[in-house]
């Protein structure tokens, strides 16, 4: 059995090569159909778009995407075709609810920000941003949420719209898909009118998609200061971003939010039990997370250790210094872990 595999998705090659002897690592990027055309699966992220371009002729039967998100997964196509994929939801939540707390513990020591006296509005509130709504409410902050696909399907909670969190939040942190034409279609949700309207100059952070805020929009934004500040890890047109935006931003980061070897594990072994599944292969191992440094000495006080442990100001600078980078950042992250053990 062939496997066309990302070679940026850490952790997962013994594992392949307990269930396959022809495991072929490429560029995500760079994965064509001459590549795929003989192989029987494909495992990716979101830098290889999966099309009836890469797959007409193919062999491929399964596709894995490594990812929470799937935008590059042409679905009707694989439907079509008789391409069975998966995505790995979840996988990286707790990943992207550290570099939020993150951001938010910086809001505190670095600008003096009283964090319960604040009000947080969450735009989108499934696996990341349930956990971004705990994080908040730990710290006693006054959440916000606007989730219109879960209001109309009753979920349990309390729901405000847009308009309440553009009105009264001081932090505006998106997680949704990026959708173009669903009756909630989320592309450039935050556009030009949408900075007009914000009531408080808030801090926006976006770590869901590049295409849920208009760059051109924000970047207005920030020169006129509708807003206070900004958190960007996920942009327009990656990996070529807005240069002017990036030395605008406070933070800005190299799509790197969810990039804890935690949610890289997670996603690594949704992966190969779906692969399993498919080809009928018996389960190998779980794949478990590298250990820290046996040298890490840990803060005393939980939110000192939790910067310690990720502070998004070092992707921010490295990302600032040299933006050309942007590919070369993501494809060579450090070894980052949630917590201590």
């Amino acid at each position: 059995m062939k496997i066309v595999i990302d070679d940026k998705i850490p952790y997962i090659r013994e594992t392949m090569s307990r269930l396959t002897d022809n495991a072929v690592y490429l560029k995500g990027a760079e994965i064509g159909p001459a590549d795929v055309s003989d192989a029987d699966a494909l495992i990716v992220r979101t830098r290889t778009r999966c099309d009836e371009r890469l797959l007409r002729g193919s062999r491929v039967k399964f596709i894995a995407t490594a990812t929470i998100g799937f935008d590059h997964i042409d679905a009707g196509y694989l439907r079509r075709a008789g391409i069975e994929w998966m995505s790995c939801p979840g996988c990286n939540a707790a990943s992207v609810a550290q570099y939020v707390r993150s951001v938010l513990l910086l809001l505190r020591r670095e600008h003096g920000a009283h964090l319960a006296g604040m009000t947080l509005g969450i735009v989108g509130c499934g696996h990341v941003g349930s956990k971004v709504k705990a994080v908040a409410e730990e710290y006693g902050m006054r959440v916000l949420v606007n989730d219109p696909p879960r209001q109309e399907r009753g979920d349990a909670g309390t729901f405000v719209t847009l308009a309440d969190i553009e009105r009264e939040a001081d932090v505006i942190t998106f997680h949704v898909p990026l959708t173009k034409d669903s009756s909630h279609a989320t592309h450039h949700l935050a556009d030009a009118a949408f900075f007009n309207r914000l009531g408080r100059k808030p801090v926006i952070i976006n770590t869901s998609r590049g295409g849920v805020v208009d760059n051109a929009a924000l970047l207005d934004a920030i020169i006129y200061n509708k807003v206070t500040d900004a958190v960007i890890d996920t942009w327009e047109n990656e990996p070529r971003i807005s240069l002017p935006l990036l030395s605008r931003v406070w933070i800005g980061t190299p799509h790197i939010a969810g990039y804890s070897a935690d949610g890289k594990v997670n996603a690594d072994n949704m992966v190969v039990k779906g692969l399993c599944r498919h080809f009928g292969l018996p389960l190998p191992p779980a794949i478990t997370p590298p250990l820290l440094p046996a040298d890490f000495v840990p803060a005393s006080d939980d939110d000192t250790l939790r910067l310690q442990l990720y502070n998004p100001l070092s992707d921010s600078t490295r990302l600032k210094a040299a933006p050309d980078s942007f590919e070369e950042l993501r494809g060579n992250y450090p070894l980052r872990r949630e917590w201590y053990t």
